[in-house]
């Protein structure tokens, strides 16, 4: 019987090294070898996991029975090209300050990036929240002000509180470029494809804090996949991983909460009732998947007159033309089929400083995680 300590709260790198000193991680890989009896494939649907799995090696400290694969758990990574390319246009505009957080301004569009936007002129600025680019909408009357509004559930009520304060304080010009996406319908996208290896899931403990794990229940016992509501320290993806395993190995497909320090099973009940306010689902394309029905967060009627989409337009028609052919297989990698060393591009071709693909430049992207700490030989 191997000890498992409680877990306490991780809240900075020391704590991950006394836990390691005590032997909490060797404890849990000692664990899950000691459960497993078969092979298992386990899918994280967080990015920030991903980056862990990857600079710890949790990945190869585990029984070779159990496999560990990549969801799209970036969001910046899953957003769809062409609204990647109606940034890019609305970011060239010489009336339009446009807004977006420091991971977007890398990813590539159909020709060219928002950094490189940037160099030729454009008024791109890189903000930490939405309510920063509402303070320039409110500084500078004279100028358009767009926020790229970014991000799974995580992110979407600080865009929804910028946009219902625009509203209040009629400031009309500000807007969004609507990019939110859900992590649900992108599960259920993922168990329903035909080649899908998951038997079980790392649910993203931050998403969970603002939406709870009440609506994950469901899609387990639809498609029998057990589901752990897993934090982001080394010890914290261990123990989902145990837990997993563990209803695995008895036949279950439940939801459990291994994040019990942040999450709940309702939630950020005041977060939730302002994006129901302010947004309704609307279908939304991603990188890597397609267009999912219902796993977008769109502005209700009330606010749209905020939807750049909307109030530009006219500027938005004309499309981009062909995507370049390109070796990346980004989509894949989104899908948890092929990790980043699969791709002949990998570390040569696409590295950070010219990414041919979301996943290389995105902090939380896999791409990234393997080039920074495992590189290609």
């Amino acid at each position: 019987m191997h000890k498992l300590y409680p877990l306490r709260r991780l809240d900075t790198m020391k704590y991950i090294s006394e836990y390691r000193d005590q032997g909490l991680v060797q404890d849990y890989v000692a664990a899950i070898a000691a459960l497993v009896t078969q092979p298992w494939t386990l899918m994280e649907i967080c990015g920030g996991q991903t980056h862990t799995i990857v600079k710890y090696g949790l990945d190869q400290l585990l029984p070779a029975a159990v496999t560990l694969i990549h969801g799209p758990g970036c969001p910046v990574c899953v957003t769809d090209a062409a609204l990647i390319d109606q940034a890019l246009t609305l970011a060239a505009q010489s009336d339009i300050v446009f807004c977006t957080y420091g991971d977007m301004v890398r990813v590539p569009g159909t020709a060219t990036d928002l950094l490189s936007v940037k160099a030729q002129g454009g008024d791109v600025r890189l903000v930490y929240s939405p309510l920063d680019a509402l303070a320039l909408a409110r500084r500078h009357r004279d100028r358009q002000v767009v926020f790229f509004a970014v991000g799974f559930e995580t992110t979407a009520p600080a865009t929804a509180m910028a946009v219902h304060r625009a509203t209040q304080q009629q400031i009309d010009n500000f807007s969004v470029l609507m990019a939110h996406v859900l992590v649900p319908p992108a599960m259920e996208a993922i168990l329903a494809a035909p080649d899908c290896r998951v038997q079980g899931f790392l649910a993203a403990g931050h998403v969970c804090t603002v939406m709870g794990y009440g609506p994950y229940g469901a899609i387990a016992a639809r498609y029998g996949v057990p589901t752990v509501v897993t934090g982001f320290e080394p010890v914290d993806i261990l123990q989902g991983v145990y837990r997993c395993l563990r209803q695995l190995e008895a036949g279950r497909a439940e939801v459990e909460n291994q994040y019990a320090r942040s999450v709940t099973e309702p939630g950020n009940r005041a977060a939730q009732q302002l994006m129901a306010q302010v947004f309704q689902m609307v279908p939304r394309g991603w990188r890597g998947l397609g267009t999912l029905p219902q796993s977008g967060l769109g502005l209700r009627e009330a606010y749209r007159e905020l939807d750049a989409q909307v109030r530009f337009g006219d500027r938005l028609q004309a499309g981009a033309g062909a995507a370049p052919e390109t070796p990346c297989i980004s989509g894949l990698v989104l899908q948890g089929l092929k990790k980043p060393p699969d791709c002949p591009a990998f570390g040569t071709r696409c590295r950070p400083e010219h990414p041919l693909g979301a996943p290389m430049v995105s902090t939380e992207g896999a791409c990234a995680a393997y080039y920074r700490y495992r590189p290609a030989s």
